[in-house]
């Protein structure tokens, strides 16, 4: 079949094989959906959509609906969960294909789930696979410059997106309910849409916002929220969360109680903790905006800072300029392999140096280069792995897939060096 598309790819105008791919995709929702028998009929769905923080949402609402006793499915970039059956997500991608989440939401059925938490995409979106997920609730984080190559364009990339809040508009659930992020420029088209409630939420709807080195806390309806997470970018995450369960039912002390105990999302400013007096961090920010934000997140500690960037021409345009945020927050920086698929590593790496004003060390094997980081840091400094995440394979020339995991790698790394 791949050698097929490939085939029809070359030899078919662009506008027609587009058409072509997307009833090919459709067919396939449709069909996955209804051999399954159409199992998000049987749930009340959440989306959950943005350029960045879907991943954090998806695990904060999981975490307060089932503090609450609401028992939820989630599926996502990170994992795949029923109740309290999770097994990590290898596709390296956050939708998977083929009637994949058809079959997963029959699986929740099946287990007895009423609710299930969807991290919706807009490639995700062009492929047709958001197709008879009957969302009952959209939330939307925001929409930042990611995905340019692959969409043709931000335009483009925030049409695809929308694709999202359309098929809000036309699920047949009563009552829907759209979620978005009011400090987004795009907030408002959201808003916008035909559905029964519209929330829309923003920092301002916090009060008495503290921000610490590893959490956060402010108030939110005369109720405390004290959160083990980092940085602005967790109130928001947070806020999310927070009005799409009181949407669905769950008083705000129970969603505090449910993310004050929320000390860990995998790949998302996680810390690894092995005795070491330095903090040990990974995070899966591999744009600017997120790059910009996770370094803030740790003001003025001293920080030592791994990055790379991903290959096979996908957002080129980012790569010096993520260079030059590291360079301009970090005391020092190593640039290191990530994903360089089939283009060269050491050109990617060129192209994040020449946007620096120091020459940083590159060190090509990951390994290495954490092992290094680790090694440089001192009492109280944070050590920042950034681009992976959770992503379970460094992907190489070929096809290659090497088995990867940077929490894993750090854990080691920092056990050798007792």
């Amino acid at each position: 079949m791949h050698v097929l598309r490939s085939l029809l790819a070359r030899i078919l105008p662009h506008s027609f094989h587009s058409i072509l791919l997307r009833t090919y995709h459709a067919l396939w929702a449709f069909g996955s959906a209804l051999s399954c028998g159409f199992p998000a009929r049987r749930l009340t769905v959440i989306g959950i959509t943005g350029t960045k923080g879907k991943s954090s949402v998806s695990e904060m609402l999981f975490a307060i609906l089932r503090h609450a006793g609401y028992p939820t499915a989630m599926a996502g970039t990170i994992r795949f969960t029923v109740n309290e059956e999770s097994r990590p997500n290898l596709f390296k991608m956050t939708m998977p294909g083929r009637g994949f989440l058809q079959r997963f939401l029959k699986e929740a059925v099946q287990k007895g789930t009423k609710y299930a938490v969807l991290e919706v995409t807009s490639e995700g979106a062009v492929q047709n696979r958001h197709l008879f997920l009957a969302m009952d609730a959209l939330v939307f984080t925001n929409l930042q410059r990611e995905h340019i190559e692959s969409h043709g364009g931000m335009d483009a990339y925030a049409r695809a997106k929308f694709r999202l809040g359309q098929a809000l508009a036309t699920s047949p659930k009563r009552p829907r309910a759209i979620i978005a992020n009011s400090d987004s420029e795009y907030a408002k088209l959201y808003l916008a849409l035909p559905v029964e409630t519209k929330l829309p939420f923003g920092l301002g709807d916090a009060a008495n916002i503290s921000y610490r080195n590893e959490s956060v806390s402010f108030t939110y309806e005369g109720v405390s929220f004290d959160i083990p997470q980092p940085g602005e970018f967790s109130v928001r995450n947070a806020l999310a969360a927070i009005k799409t369960a009181a949407w669905l039912g769950v008083h705000v002390e129970k969603s505090a109680e449910a993310l004050h105990n929320l000390t860990r999302i995998p790949g998302r400013a996680e810390k690894i903790e092995e005795g070491q007096d330095f903090l040990a961090v990974v995070d899966y920010a591999h744009t600017p905006d997120s790059l910009t934000a996770l370094y803030g997140a740790y003001g003025k500690r001293r920080k030592i800072c791994v990055l790379g960037n991903t290959g096979g021409g996908r957002d080129t345009w980012k790569r010096p300029l993520m260079g030059r945020i590291a360079d301009e927050h970090c005391d020092e920086v190593i640039l290191a392999n990530e994903d360089p698929y089939d283009e060269d590593p050491g050109a990617i790496m060129e192209a994040m140096a020449s946007g620096m004003s120091r020459s940083p060390r590159i060190i090509m094997d990951r390994r290495e280069a954490i092992a290094t980081a680790l090694s440089l840091a001192r009492t109280g400094d944070v050590v920042l792995i950034t681009g992976k995440g959770t992503d379970p394979y460094i992907m190489e020339a070929g096809g290659k897939r090497t088995p990867w995991g940077d929490a894993q790698v750090v854990r080691e790394e920092l056990k050798r060096m007792k």
